[in-house]
């Protein structure tokens, strides 16, 4: 007998040689994670330390035949022969993978194959590790069914870190709920030029409010440790300058010295490393002939020296192929890799940046041993501290209490409505009467889903999303007639009907006019490689921007501006309401149009959050993140440019149109009592500026108050102003409330000409108001020494 069960038990082993890798050490629970890694490293040969490093595309990972959904041949081809380590985007829906509502994943369904995915990969694999899979999230998990949340420009026209926090965290469980422990985002790139196809994916163009924000997100995405429950490491993107390429051209060049960047573009990295971010994406332009794909300085010496970064840096898709393609600083693909890694490249996004590349690379000594332990060693860290190994499925019973719930959409409206920018309301047009007998609705993107979610959304199920057609007519009424004529396109002119529009507006009380742009992928839409879409002069879709698109001007496009001026010309109120991804041209509209409403892309709950501002049932607050300019021949037109100040021009002001930090409300407020109290250290300083602001107007509403600081006289060039705090406070209509900042030697330090960082002697101004350019208190302090 008992040779029997020996014989039996020696079968089992031979038929899967994992059984006994459950006694290895990386497979015990309660060591410490570095044991498990160094455990794990010693057993991998070279070719699976390489395939750790392999990010393929996952929506081809997967085969759903009715409810069913299983591995794909795919998957267990490059299983055998790459050894990957993780997957990216496998939920991901949209014209570019080709997946829709009818061959994608429901939520169930992609739970489903996060368990088929896994229970592969642990008992049919030698080892058994899990994958990682990386998830599209910036917005809301990039898949069928989850919720769509505003775009990043609308969070940071919030102003409100701890909602976005709370935006992250429902991202985070709907993402974790079917399987994703890591979710693209928060973008933190600088957005300088708006020509820029991505505007929309960014917070704006000031490195503290994009700090605040980055920073929200990561605490939302992660919790208090990696590894909690319903929570995902978040990817920081993209590392480093990407938004701010000459001409706007998306991922090319560059051109900022290292002040720059150490005074604008990191820093909000360096906050959100040092909230906890689990992961870096490297972007794909060059910075002073470096590409960021294997740039030491940035990767090693930035991220890791300098900040303390123990998590890993993946390459951006493709990008890594880019070294030896568009940027031709490598001579072959296996150089490419080998510069990759070595400059602190720890995974490749696609598959092709490494793999056989990278495998050559090590074969041929152009890559040591030590270094790719080094990045091996990172992601098997991350996956022990996901508890991938401990816990690699998920509850499949659960998801629909977790995904799309009452609970995430009120979630959604809220940060919808806290986006919204009033930018102005002569004559106190707004709000509307609710009594009104007669609305038209007019314009292209009044009743259209797509054109109102912004690029990186999933196909959504007819009903789910509420357009602002839909939200007037929840708003209003059964006495109110509200009539809808679309008008135009945003691009397409060949079936414009300006005349029923116009019939429409002279029919009713009032015109809520909505116009704007889009970032809304179709069918006919080309892609690149890199999922980037391609401009087709052939095509007029009513994609005017989202990834790929680059503007040469920010004019609204099609028969936009007809609509507009024969609307206007019917002398009835009307309000301009702006859908759209990246700032355009109002100057028109601002002389002539008496309200005007900025929603940027809103989400799925934007309709009705739109129509609560319009008839009042939400005070507007929101302002803006980046400056609207009055022409392109600004740009960069941002708030906190270097000195000396700008002089205006022969045809127009310097100034924009609508300035950084600018918002309007249906109250009023008044800022006094300004205190300035400074407190110096050995070693630091403390000043606390407080204040009051009273609430004169008739409603309750918030206001965003902003504090900015001028250094007079410096070593080194410094900006004629910078924001160095914010808070939103809700004040009752006639109530007072204190506001109160503290700032030390961190906050005021700059990068001086011995290249170290100092706080430098000497008089700041402080301002407080509601925006750049609207100062209602003035205060100052002086340090008597260096710190």
């Amino acid at each position: 007998m008992k040779l029997r069960i020996a014989l039996l038990a020696a079968m089992a082993t031979l038929l899967h040689p994992q059984v006994q890798a459950q006694q290895f050490p990386y497979k015990n629970s309660t060591l410490p994670t570095e044991k498990r890694v160094n455990d794990l490293l010693t057993r991998m040969t070279v070719e699976e330390k390489v395939g750790q490093l392999s990010k393929l595309l996952g929506w081809e990972m997967y085969e759903k035949s009715g409810k069913q959904v299983k591995v794909s041949d795919k998957l267990k081809k490059a299983v055998k022969e790459q050894h990957i380590g993780l997957l990216w985007a496998t939920y991901r829906a949209d014209p570019w993978t080709q997946k829709t509502l009818l061959n994608g994943l429901s939520p169930v369904e992609a739970a489903r194959a996060t368990n088929a995915i896994q229970r592969y990969m642990v008992d049919s694999t030698r080892l058994g590790i899990p994958l990682l899979l990386s998830e599209e999230a910036p917005h809301g998990h990039m898949a069928i069914g989850a919720t769509v949340f505003p775009t990043a420009i609308g969070q940071a026209s919030t102003w409100n870190p701890e909602l976005i926090q709370r935006m992250a965290s429902t991202i985070a469980l709907e993402t974790s709920a079917v399987g994703g422990k890591n979710g693209y985002g928060p973008v933190l790139d600088l957005a300088r030029d708006p020509r820029w196809s991505r505007t929309e994916e960014t917070y704006g163009e000031d490195p503290y409010l994009i700090g605040q924000m980055g920073g929200a997100m990561v605490r939302g995405f992660q919790g208090e440790k990696v590894g909690q429950a319903d929570k995902i490491i978040g990817t920081l993107k993209h590392f480093l300058a990407y938004a701010a390429p000459d001409g706007g051209h998306n991922g090319e060049s560059v051109s900022f010295g290292e002040r720059s960047l150490r005074h604008y573009f990191l820093p909000p990295f360096e906050r959100a490393v040092k909230a906890g971010a689990g992961s870096v994406m490297s972007a794909y332009n060059s910075i002073d002939g470096i590409p960021c794909s294997s740039n030491p300085w940035l990767l090693k010496d930035i991220l890791r020296k300098d900040w303390g970064f123990s998590g890993f840096v993946v390459s951006d898709l493709l990008s890594i192929s880019g070294l030896n393609g568009g940027h031709a600083t490598a001579a072959t693909a296996v150089e490419a890799a080998s510069q990759s890694i070595h400059a602190g490249l720890d995974v490749d996004l696609s598959g092709t940046g490494y793999g056989p590349n990278l495998l050559k690379a090590v074969q041929q000594g152009l890559v040591e041993p030590a270094v790719l332990d080094t990045a091996v060693a990172r992601v098997l860290r991350m996956k022990f501290n996901l508890g991938l190994f401990d816990r690699p499925y998920v509850d499949e019973k659960v998801v629909t209490q977790k995904v799309a719930t009452v609970q995430n959409k009120s979630v959604a409206r809220q940060v919808a409505r806290e986006s919204i920018v009033l930018l102005k309301n002569d004559q106190h047009t707004l709000p509307l009467s609710k009594s009104l007998k007669r609305i038209a609705v007019i314009g292209p993107n009044a009743d259209n889903v797509y054109n109102q979610l912004g690029d990186y959304t999933a196909p959504q199920a007819d009903g789910k999303v509420k357009t602002l057609l839909s939200g007037i007519r929840a708003s209003v009424g059964k006495d109110t007639q509200i009539d809808y004529v679309k008008g135009c396109a945003i691009r397409d002119t060949a079936s414009s009907d300006i005349a029923a529009a116009v019939d429409a507006a002279k029919r009713a009380d009032a015109v809520v006019l909505v116009l704007g742009g889009s970032s809304a992928r179709d069918f006919k839409t080309s892609y690149q490689a890199t999922g980037a879409a391609n401009v087709d002069p052939n095509t007029v879709s009513d994609m005017e921007s989202g990834e790929g698109f680059d503007r040469v001007s920010l004019d609204m496009l099609g028969d936009q501006m007809k609509l507009m001026k024969a609307i206007q010309a019917t002398g009835k109120p009307v309000v301009l309401v702006t859908i759209m991804g990246r700032p355009l041209n109002l100057n028109w509209a601002s002389e002539h149009v008496p309200a005007i409403v900025n929603a940027w892309y809103p989400g799925q709950e934007g309709g009705l959050a739109i129509a609560d501002v319009l008839f009042g049932d939400y005070n507007p607050a929101g302002r803006l993140p980046i400056s609207v300019p009055r022409s392109v021949g600004q740009l960069p037109v941002h708030y906190n440019h270097t000195k000396p100040k700008h002089h205006d021009y022969v045809e127009m002001s310097a100034k924009p149109l609508y300035a950084f930090g600018y918002g309007l409300s249906y109250s009023s407020f008044e800022y006094s009592n300004l205190q300035v109290k400074l407190a110096e250290e050995v070693t630091d300083f403390v000043c606390t500026v407080t204040f009051d602001v009273n609430n004169t107007g008739k409603l309750s509403g918030d206001e965003v108050a902003q504090l900015y600081v001028v250094d007079e006289v410096s070593s080194v060039v410094t900006p004629v102003m910078q924001l160095k705090r914010f808070a939103r406070k809700n004040i009752e209509a006639g109530k007072k409330e204190s506001y109160s900042f503290e700032l030390t030697n961190e906050d005021l330090k700059l990068w001086n000409a011995n290249q170290e960082w100092k706080t430098e002697k000497g008089k700041f101004k402080l301002l407080v108001g509601t925006s750049s350019d609207d100062i209602r208190l003035k205060g100052e302090m002086e340090l008597t020494k260096d710190y």
